[in-house]
């Protein structure tokens, strides 16, 4: 009886399992990419200053003698119905580095730090990179 009653049960949740709709096999998003800064006294400095839309990690080098916080944004002129995009990282102690990430869509940035003395680095995003679903061995 135990036995049958066991059976049962197993056809009974193999019945349900397969009876849902196919599963949808979605993309991945495209695989982070780096970018490095480092904030001089007069400038700040990007590499690369070109990348595709999607996630983007900047790595940041204060090579000043002050703290600096560094911003990464986007350069839309301001009433222009865009929806701008900002990152910022933490304060940055001197000959120290930090960090920032951001969801960065096509268009124009400016990576700066508060200091207008200081001139800005420009950074191109284009089109949206292609996803990662077919790459192995990635973080």
């Amino acid at each position: 009886m135990a036995r049958v009653l066991a059976a049962a049960l197993l056809l009974a949740g193999l019945a349900a399992c397969a009876a849902g709709k196919p599963r949808t096999n979605v993309a991945r998003p495209a695989t982070p990419v780096t970018l490095t800064a480092a904030v001089h006294e007069r400038f700040v400095q990007v590499s690369p200053t070109r990348v595709g839309a999607g996630q983007i990690d900047l790595v940041v080098s204060n090579q000043t003698g002050r703290s600096q916080t560094v911003t990464f944004e986007t350069s839309d002129v301001p009433g222009d119905g865009k929806v701008g995009r900002r990152a910022s990282t933490p304060r940055i102690r001197p000959d120290a580095t930090g960090r920032l990430t951001i969801d960065a869509r096509r268009g124009d940035y400016l990576v700066h730090v508060g200091d207008r003395t200081v001139r800005v680095a420009h950074v191109t995003v284009g089109p949206p990179r292609g996803s990662a679903q077919d790459r192995l061995l990635l973080p």
